[in-house]
């Protein structure tokens, strides 16, 4: 954070004024908290001040607000939910520019949230034309509101962290090996014995409850680290439902299927907490430079899981890099994607074949580092490799996915990734967010035009680039 304050001044005048308004405070009674006079709260908010550090520092200690509602990662994430919107061929012709919508989501967060509130809604009925070039636009089923709900919340939820380290913690003294202290505590304290299970028995399932003979039935195809979360996510059912209810009903979901949905994301969420407890992984991740490996090692977790928790440490006084993850399959199709922080690709693209994590899939296994580079210019170091869900038996499909875990270049000091990048003047690879909504007028590998730009035909010539479109 301070890194990035020391590179630009923080003009937030409009976030502030929304902030303060949120809180039910009057310009007199911030500037008291804050420390400073009426008339220069005023200037900040008409944005004739820029934000100092020293007033950022005192906002989050008086008021225990998230810094980046200040410093723009939400309302990042927001423009490019509303580009989105905006690129809908309905409103082929209108050209907004990034500047301008910058503006209208710092000067507007309620109207720009209550516009894409309505685009959902019209593509829920079915109203809209299609968002993408490759695939007709679909309805919002349960999986888009789940995620919403995660993304409001920053993949952050510290009723389930509080939870999971204190049953970390207890469980640490009944066992070394948390999968037989997890075992264990379902056993003695819930009547569930946890029993694995040979593949040609569980054909069709990874894990399945027996409520009727009391039993967790494992799959042998799990390793150890995924037998280890499905114990402890059968375990967060249970000792966290109220935690995980309460979440649940804030969310005010009127989708049951959602609801659902959702409850399984918080027990997962759990499970891999109490795997990977937030205060021991947080000063693990600072001590050992990120390294998910070494981590995995430390925790008896997965490569995904690792990086997926690495998405989570926010808590207060103890931040984490802010990490984006995504993952994908062979396709393209992205499966995953999660923010503790600004994204590059907030809910929609990371589809660009430039972008290594689709080349990871050529080494199975190796991680691959790249400093990518998008149309506003910010730069982003990512981490790809491809990861394995499970063992799958000879001659049956085997999934293949990749994941890619990065961050904005100002946070990646302190990463084992950027040793020998020179993270002031890296070498960049430009990124679009994909194809329809990348207006890069270069790129040889662009596969559609920008729908929200016209094409220029000209049967006279042939570019570099397979489409030539209006630029202005």
């Amino acid at each position: 954070m301070t890194t990035l304050l020391q590179d630009r001044k923080l003009f937030a005048g409009p976030r502030l004024r929304h902030l303060r308004q949120q809180l039910g405070l009057t310009q007199t009674r911030m500037a008291d908290d804050l420390g400073v006079s009426v008339s220069y709260l005023n200037l900040i908010e008409r944005n004739q001040r820029p934000l100092t550090a020293s007033v950022l520092l005192r906002l989050a200690q008086s008021y225990n607000v998230d810094l980046r509602v200040l410093t723009g990662d939400d309302s990042d994430r927001i423009a490019e939910e509303v580009r989105e919107a905006l690129a809908d061929p309905l409103l082929d012709g209108i050209e907004v520019s990034r500047a301008e919508l910058g503006d209208f989501v710092a000067s507007a967060p309620a109207v720009a949230q209550a516009l894409l509130r309505l685009h959902g809604a019209w593509k829920e009925r079915g109203a809209g034309g299609s968002a993408t070039v490759e695939t007709p636009e679909r309805p919002r089923g349960p999986l888009d509101l789940v995620r919403d709900v995660v993304n409001e919340r920053r993949n952050h939820f510290p009723e389930l962290d509080a939870k999971a380290e204190s049953l970390a913690d207890e469980l640490r003294l009944a066992a070394p090996d948390p999968f037989a202290a997890i075992t264990e505590r379902l056993r003695a304290r819930h009547g569930f014995g946890v029993r694995i299970f040979p593949a040609e028995v569980l054909v069709s399932s990874l894990r399945r409850l027996d409520h009727h003979g009391r039993q967790l039935q494992l799959s042998e195809l799990l390793d150890s680290a995924s037998r280890t979360f499905e114990a402890a996510y059968q375990l967060g059912l249970i000792e966290a439902k109220a935690e995980i209810d309460g979440v649940v009903a804030s969310a005010g979901l009127s989708d049951k299927a959602a609801e659902r949905l959702l409850i399984q994301n918080l027990a997962s969420y759990f499970a891999a907490a109490l795997m990977m407890p937030y205060g021991r992984f947080h000063v693990a991740a600072e001590s050992l430079g990120y390294d998910i490996e070494l981590l995995q090692a430390r925790f008896g977790a997965g490569f995904e899981q690792v990086a997926h928790r690495l998405t989570t440490l926010q808590r207060p006084g103890s931040r984490g890099v802010p990490f984006f993850l995504m993952r994908t399959d062979r396709a393209g199709q992205i499966s995953k994607r999660f923010a503790a922080g600004r994204s590059p690709f907030a809910r929609v693209g990371g589809t660009c074949p430039l972008w290594s994590l689709h080349a990871a899939f050529d080494r199975p296994g190796a991680i691959r580092v790249q400093v990518i580079e998008t149309e506003d210019r910010a730069r982003w170091l990512t981490v790809s490799r491809t990861v394995r869900t499970h063992a799958t038996p000879y001659g049956a499909v085997r999934p293949d996915y990749a994941i890619a875990l990065g961050c904005e270049i100002g946070h990646a000091h302190g990463l084992v990734y950027a040793r020998g990048i020179d993270l002031d003047a890296p070498q960049t690879t430009p990124v679009g967010a994909a194809c329809h909504l990348c207006e890069r007028a270069d790129c040889r590998q662009r596969s559609a035009p920008p729908s929200n730009r016209r094409i220029v035909v000209d049967e006279r010539s042939r570019g570099v680039t397979p489409f030539r479109f209006t630029t202005d």
